[in-house]
């Protein structure tokens, strides 16, 4: 008898039965992620602060079973508790969670002008990261086959510019976070991280400010790969990452996704 396996077959919805919370869900890298999950089978749960946007999302995907929507504070213990509770209700188990939510623009004031409230808000992201994944592991732990978490960090956490630390200090405790809590949790709980970079977002808003994003040949070129980055490009990795059947030997990663950005060398 052969030591080699036989072919399998890919599994064509990898998220079947399975429940993702995802935080920011309602607009953005969010969106496209509980997009993603829907289209591969599985279950979704988002929580945002645009309570419009979440709503539009329900109405726009048609999906009443498989979908719901909570407002979501990821900075605020007793809104995340809620959000966790609402999603173990409606659907009886979490197997997965995707920290994705916080605040987009990167730039602040220099840093001797940046007061400790602001500094702190900026790092809702982390603390967001911290607070969901203290109210989903309980689940995740005995999700089938394993839960699996996606913390969304950035490039950012790796390069920068002018007054962006707070952003990128988030961001890079975002990554820290992820292979700390990977060894903690494992092996019943995989932790990974994406690094998005340029990620065009706007025609994935609420549908008053939805709009097709301006770039021009130079923003596209700039990028190895030809083109700036969609939603569709981090969520079909989050994708991946949630589904044990395909990433289950995957855990405390980070995973850049930027077009080659990072490894491109820059002459002014």
């Amino acid at each position: 008898m052969s030591l080699l396996p036989p072919i399998e077959p890919w599994p064509a919805q990898p998220l079947a039965g399975r429940v993702v919370l995802v935080t920011g869900g309602a607009q953005g890298i969010g969106r496209g992620i509980a997009q993603a999950v829907l289209g591969a089978g599985g279950t979704v749960a988002i929580g945002d602060l645009d309570v419009p946007a979440g709503r539009a999302c329900i109405a726009e995907w048609a999906l009443p079973e498989r979908t719901l929507f909570k407002r979501l504070d990821v900075a605020n213990e007793r809104s995340v508790a809620a959000f966790t509770a609402a999603a173990l209700r409606r659907f009886g188990r979490i197997d997965g969670l995707v920290n994705n939510a916080g605040i987009a623009d990167p730039h602040v004031a220099p840093l001797p002008a940046l007061d400790w409230a602001q500094w702190q808000r900026r790092l809702s992201s982390l603390h967001g990261a911290f607070l969901c994944s203290k109210h989903a592991l309980p689940a995740l732990v005995t999700a089938t086959a394993g839960g699996a978490i996606v913390n969304i960090a950035s490039t950012r956490a790796w390069q920068s510019e002018p007054h962006s630390e707070a952003y990128a200090a988030a961001k890079g405790g975002l990554v820290a976070f992820t292979h700390a809590l990977a060894m903690s949790e494992g092996p019943h709980v995989r932790v990974n991280s994406i690094s998005p970079g340029w990620i065009a977002t706007e025609a994935w808003r609420a549908p008053a400010r939805r709009r097709q994003p301006k770039l021009s040949r130079q923003d596209h070129a700039q990028h190895p790969v030809g083109r700036v980055g969609v939603p569709g490009d981090i969520a079909q990795l989050a994708v991946y990452l949630l589904a044990p059947a395909l990433s289950g030997f995957i855990t405390a990663q980070d995973f850049i996704v930027d077009g080659g950005m990072t490894r491109k060398m820059q002459y002014a």
